[in-house]
Parts: C-alpha cells; structure tokens; sequence
C-alpha cells in the first residue's frame, strides 16, 4: 500500500451509506481522492481512464443524494465507472480491473448489487432506466424495492437511434424517472452530427453569452452575502434563455446546462429534483472528459483507453511492435484503393481511428463518414450509397455490427448490394470481455444468401481480401480480421485479388487434415510441428473464405484422409457447420470420415487476455494436437493437463 495514494477521508467509504453525512467540503476532498484514486489504479491495470475522470465529482453527487442501490444507478455503455466502483465496495480489488479473474471494465449484474444493468455497448440506459420505472410501477423486484431509476448517457451515446427511442416512450409514460445527460463533446472520438450542434447551441447560444457577460459583471458589484444569490439567478435564467426544447417536446422537464464539475451546484440541483421531481427528468450536465489530470487533458482520445503509464508524466507503457495491426494494414489498403478509385467511399460508427478509417479521413474527407454511434443507420447509408453506384466500405468491430443485423438482412443482403463490411475486432478480444468478443459474425453473416465472406491468416492475405472486396461489384462482402498485430510477414507493395472461393494448401501430409479459416492457421501449423515429431504429419490448409467455400478443396481432404478438423475463432454455427453441411450432402460421413469441428465454447469467456482467452476455448496449438490425437484413438496426457 506504500505506493498508493494517500486518501483519509476515502479510505472511510466503505458503501455510498457512509457519504450520506458528508459536508459540501468533504464531498469536494472525497471527489479529489476518488480521481487520484482512479488515475494511480488505471495506472498500474490499463484501461479507459478520461471519461471516469469526467464523472467523478457526478458520481460522488449521485451516490450522496440518491439511495443506491435502491435507487437504479445506469451508466450507459460503462467506461465511465471506474469512481462508482471505487465507491461502491470494490475498492479493494480496483487494481484488478480488466484482468483476468478481477473486475470488469464496465458495469456487470453479477459483480455487485450496485450495477443494475451490464453495459459494453453504448445507448442502452435509457431504455433500462423506462424498464426499471415501470417495473417499479407495477410492483416488481420486492428486495430491494425499486426506487428511482437515473440513467447516466453521454452525449455522444445521444447520437444512437435506441437513445431517442427510450426517450420517446419514457416522456408518453410520464413516470418520474431520470436522465442524466453527460456532455463532455468527446465520446471516443469527436461527437458528430446534428445533435451535437444542438447541445453546443445550448451551452454557446449568443443571448445566453451575453447574459453570462453581464451577469458575471453584476455579480462582482453585489455585496457578498447576495452573490451567491445571483449566480443561482443566472443559471436559472441561462436555462429560461436557450432552453431544452427537443427534450421537453419528448415530454421530459429539461433542467440545465450545469457545470458538472462543481460539486455543490450538482448537490443542490440533484436533491431538488429528488425531492420535487414527479415525472421524467432529464438534467443536462456539462464535463470535461479527462477532467484533473493534465496528459488526459491534453490526448486526443481525453484518455479515452490507455495501457498501464507512468502517473507522473503520462507516458504509457509501449510493447515493441514486430508487425503492423491489422486495423492499420486496412487503413492503408482503403487509402491506396480511394486514390486510384474515386468511387470508393468510407463508413464508420464512432470509430475512426479504431476501424483504419482515419487514415482515409484525413486524405479524402468528403468521401468519409463518422455518422455517430448509430450501427443500423451507418449499414442501411452504406446500402443507399451502394445503390447510388458508390463502393462504400462500411467498417465496424464485430460486436457493434450485431447491432445493425436486420439492416444487413433487409437492406443489403435482399438486395444485393454491394457494401463491403471490414469487420475489426473479430474473434476474442481481450480485455473488454465477452460484451465485445466478435464471436458471432460468422454464424449470422454466414447464414445469409449471396454473401462471400472472407477471413485471413495473416496481415499480406487481409491486403488482397480487401482488394477482393472492392473488385465485387455484384453482391455484399465480408473481411474479417483480429484485434492487434499481425503475424510479421511481408506485405506486398500491391495487394492482389484472389479468386472468390478458393483456398489454398499450406502444407501437404497424410491420415490428418487440419483446415484453419483466420488467424488460427499459425496455431495450426504449430499443432502439425508437434505431432511430427509423434510421427503424424497433418496436411495443413488455409480456407480463405467461408463463403462460397471451396468445396473442391475439402472434399478433397475428406476423401484423402482419416481425420479433417475445421478450426476458426467463431462460434458454433459458422465455418465448422458450413463445412458439415457440404460433407453430408456429399456422403463423406458414410465413408467413416471422422470430423471435429473447432470453435468457440458455447459460453461467454470473461476478460482476460486474448492468449489466456483462447486457452480457455481449447483453441491453442496444443489443443488442436489434442483433438487430432483424440480422433486417432492415442492417449495425450500431456493435453489433457493442458
């Protein structure tokens, strides 16, 4: 404990009942130890530290005046949690964030009665928060009872369709509950779109300005005792001044915009509302993401996500890199196909530096698009562009893509378009845990007709399947591809499209075949070099694409040997049950083939990292060896430990 901060008055809260009694100048030292707190915590685990560093005074102010967890306390999506766990009994184990066996890196039901409501995926509180009111309404959860429900979004989450949704049928319901508008201009990137003028209208509009100029020279003539007085006077009249009108016409009262960093006013704005409001509420607060520690202050991100660093000056800790990501190898293919062809177009959800997308953005900007966390529209835009004879490639990590599956269906697969999804993030991410594991892009992808759907082994074949993708004009395509580094090979200058449906030999061998679909093919090769030296030599293929498959190919493999084992980083339902299907209709299980299929475990796998995660979906070199010695009837002991 020698190198933790020093922390007197939080080393006193044990749950949110032991602020209940604190003074205004207390809460203010408890906000100050609860962000030192959390900056000396991410420090040592890594993690998203700016947008908890915004809340932290929000939350010392939430936890003060309401009753949690009797009262529902919902953070959208769950970056910003960090402080409210600190406060909220897991102090203890902070310094186990995101590490495997310890705490989650967003809110989770079965970690604490203090989380209501898991949240990986961003716009979803207020959807929750009108379930818990009406659960509460018509007499649900007896212990504890159901109070208030607040759902704390911010204002880039604001940008999501599923956000207006809830806020729609929260106002028409007419029930007390509320919402918590954290407006820091910064979600993961820079917030765009309409909303996001609209709540800088708010807080910039001119007549408020020259109000809060005036105002600020009449409160310094006043005598001291009234200018407390005054400035109450001001906010309120900021708030007459430019007002909340789309929120109110929703149906909600709009209070605001308050300086979320001022613990008093949020105190005393809170306990109003708490005691006086009977509807719904939305309180609109301003934030600075990244809020009291210089470098997040000064990164771009507001120190959106960070490895472990150095308190003192900023400085995160830097493996040394042996190839480049496989984010970046597309970025740079998509930049190289826009400049030679000027139809080619971008499309991203909130995340341009995580898809690539940036390195497009920054050369041709008008033909790239951040339309905001809002997955269904960004696939249904790129279907419409596709329409209008541009080739838009619509990148999104796997596990927000499931948020726009109907769109894929109806408004891209019916209609074969030609939207070329690059699909980030793909098999078992890491850290972040099973809330954005991209486990099921092959199984929904996969079942849908005239898509061609591609996975490479290393970053050189991601090069030519996204030169694959851009030569299909006639359908909807799929690239998907790991989170990180690629393998370390050598990268054409020029990548190549490949024939669509074709696979290719890796090795050549006898009685086992082993056919990898993505990344898996090394840990393939690896099996293979440990059963040679047990006198098995496998043929080793790489499928390339899952869809057309390469029938030729695998009914090839399953007529010359024994064994054929499928292995892919998805989850049952995919590649494995593609492959089944073509050898059945073809009458190889007649002919005593035997055949396992290799996928993700029917669960999902808690955050750790994504080494430690693919162990514990037996989908590591070893256990491949294991599987083929199981098939062949031979005792592996040696496995079986593993």
């Amino acid at each position: 404990m020698s190198d933790h901060p020093v922390t007197p008055l939080l080393d006193r809260i044990k749950s949110p009942a032991d602020m209940k009694s604190l003074s205004l100048a207390e809460l203010r030292q408890l906000a100050d130890e609860v962000r030192t707190e959390t900056i000396n915590a991410v420090s040592e685990t890594g993690g998203h530290l700016g947008a908890g560093l915004g809340v932290v005074e929000l939350t010392v102010a939430l936890h003060h005046v309401f009753d949690t967890p009797r009262d529902r306390l919902i953070w959208d999506v769950g970056h910003q949690v960090y402080p409210h766990k600190i406060l909220t009994g897991r102090r203890e184990r902070i310094r186990t964030l995101r590490q495997r066996g310890g705490l989650s890196g967003f809110t989770k039901r079965s970690e604490s009665a203090y989380d209501p409501f898991g949240a990986g995926h961003s716009s979803t509180s207020i959807s929750a928060a009108v379930g818990f009111t009406m659960a509460r309404e018509l007499g649900g959860s007896p212990e504890p009872a159901l109070g208030d429900a607040i759902a704390v979004i911010g204002d880039g989450a604001m940008t999501a369709g599923m956000a207006f949704e809830a806020l729609n049928n929260g106002g028409a319901l007419k029930k007390r509950m509320f919402v918590i508008l954290n407006d820091n201009d910064m979600s993961i990137a820079p917030p765009v779109g309409a909303l996001s003028s609209y709540l800088s209208r708010l807080y910039e509009a001119e007549p408020f300005q020259e109000l809060k100029a005036a105002a600020k020279g009449a409160i310094g003539l006043l005598p001291e005792p009234f200018q407390e007085g005054a400035r109450r006077a001001k906010e309120m009249l900021k708030g007459m001044t430019v007002g909340g009108t789309i929120f109110e016409e929703l149906g909600f009262s709009y209070i605001g915009p308050i300086d979320g960093h001022d613990i008093e006013h949020l105190v005393g704005v809170l306990r109003t509302v708490h005691d006086r409001a009977t509807g719904p509420v939305l309180l609109h607060v301003i934030t600075q993401k990244g809020k009291g520690y210089a470098p997040a202050e000064a990164a771009a991100d507001r120190g959106h996500a960070t490895g472990k660093f150095d308190v003192l000056t900023g400085k995160q800790e830097k493996k040394p890199s042996n190839a480049p990501s496989y984010t970046a190898v597309f970025g740079k293919v998509l930049t190289q196909l826009a400049e030679s062809d000027e139809k080619v177009v971008a499309i991203t959800a909130a995340m341009p530096d995580g898809t690539g997308v940036g390195m497009m953005a920054e050369r041709y900007p008008t033909r790239t698009f951040d339309v905001g966390i809002a997955e269904q529209h960004a696939v249904t835009f790129s279907a419409g562009l596709a329409a209008g004879g541009m080739k838009p490639f619509c990148a999104l990590y796997s596990t927000f893509l499931q948020r726009g599956y109907d769109q894929i269906v109806h408004d891209v697969a019916i209609q074969h378009l030609p939207v070329r999804f690059m699909v980030d993030r793909a098999g078992l991410v890491g850290q972040d845990g099973a809330t954005h594991a991209g486990s099921f892009d092959l199984s929904y992808l996969g079942n849908l007709p005239g898509f061609v759907i591609m996975a490479p082994a290393d970053e050189a074949e991601l090069m030519h399947m996204v030169a694959t993708a851009h030569a299909i004009n006639d359908g909807p395509s799929a690239v998907r591809y790991p989170r990180g580094e690629g393998v370390g090979v050598d990268l054409p200058d020029v990548p190549t499209p490949l024939e669509i449906g074709k696979g290719r030999i890796v090795a050549e061998g006898k009685r086992v075949a082993l056919l990898s679909l993505g990344t898996r093919l090394a840990h393939a090769q690896g099996a293979a070099d440990r059963l040679a030296q047990r006198g098995i030599t496998p043929t080793v293929a790489d499928a390339r694409f899952m869809k057309p498959l390469d029938a030729e190919m695998i009914l090839r493999l399953a007529r010359d040997h024994e064994v054929l084992i499928t292995i892919e980083e998805g989850a049952v339902g995919g590649f494995g049950s593609h492959v089944a299907q073509l050898l059945a209709e073809n009458g190889l299980f007649d002919a005593g083939l035997k055949f396992r299929s290799m996928v993700l475990p029917d669960t999902f796998i808690d955050h750790g990292s994504p080494d430690q995660m693919y162990a514990d979906a037996r989908l590591t070199a070893v256990h491949i060896e294991a599987k083929v010695l199981a098939a062949l009837g031979i005792a592996n002991i040696e496995a079986k430990r593993a």
